[in-house]
């Protein structure tokens, strides 16, 4: 076997294809979430103030402001990566968000990625004239474990301004609730190192059916026949 290891080293090197490591140095964009048939739910983390109203009110109001973009973000451990589990200064309150899948799928519809992509968009200028006709912007980012490590696929964020946001906060939204309480567990357990406990408290995120012509507009990757939902 030792003898035959440099062989195999050999054709790995000198093959065009590469296919393995082409694999693994692409990272899936596949939206990820926790939905039913109706909803979806996302994230977001604010100050006292703004959870406390959006509770209570069952939307967003003063002093949420409605004319600053507002991100929402379906994968929980981007968000308490992007919170610091709840700890940074104007986030630590995290509220779970049931939205419409039709609101959902109207915002990817209205989207333009916040930065040009060749493999995206037929030109810069097309995505510059799409970028400044829609009111929705799309990120991809490495998505988290349970340790906050980025993990080799991306997590999306949906950005939200004008039009957008009104339809959010008027129309789309089924439910806010407050899970500051149950990111601290979750976050106790990661330090505790109990990350048995954590993979089963995690709320469960499946790949979502995103329709097929949306796909492109998002720079989404394509479907796969055998998709898996871990």
């Amino acid at each position: 076997m030792t003898a035959n290891a440099p062989q195999a080293s050999s054709r790995l090197a000198s093959s065009p294809a590469k296919q393995p490591d082409d694999r693994r140095s692409t990272p899936r964009r596949d939206v990820r979430a926790s939905f039913t048939d109706q909803t979806i739910t996302v994230y977001q983390a604010y100050s006292r103030e703004i959870a406390d109203v959006a509770v209570e009110s069952q939307t967003f109001a003063a002093p949420f402001k409605r004319e600053r973009m507002t991100w929402i973000k379906p994968s929980f451990l981007w968000m308490m990566y992007r919170s610091g589990w709840a700890t940074k200064p104007g986030q630590e309150r995290v509220l779970e968000i049931q939205i419409t899948r039709d609101g959902f799928e109207w915002a990817l519809a209205h989207a333009a990625l916040s930065s040009h992509e060749s493999g995206t968009y037929a030109s810069q200028q097309h995505w510059a004239e799409r970028k400044r006709t829609t009111p929705v912007r799309i990120q991809w980012d490495p998505d988290r474990s349970a340790l906050l490590d980025p993990l080799n696929r991306r997590a999306i964020q949906i950005g939200l301004s004008g039009e957008a946001v009104d339809r959010y906060l008027d129309q789309w939204i089924t439910k806010i609730t407050d899970i500051t309480p149950f990111a601290a567990r979750v976050h106790r357990d990661v330090s505790s190192g109990r990350l048995d406990a954590v993979r089963e408290e995690l709320p469960v995120e499946r790949v979502y059916p995103v329709p097929a012509p949306l796909l492109g507009l998002i720079g989404a990757s394509e479907p796969q026949s055998s998709e898996s939902s871990a």
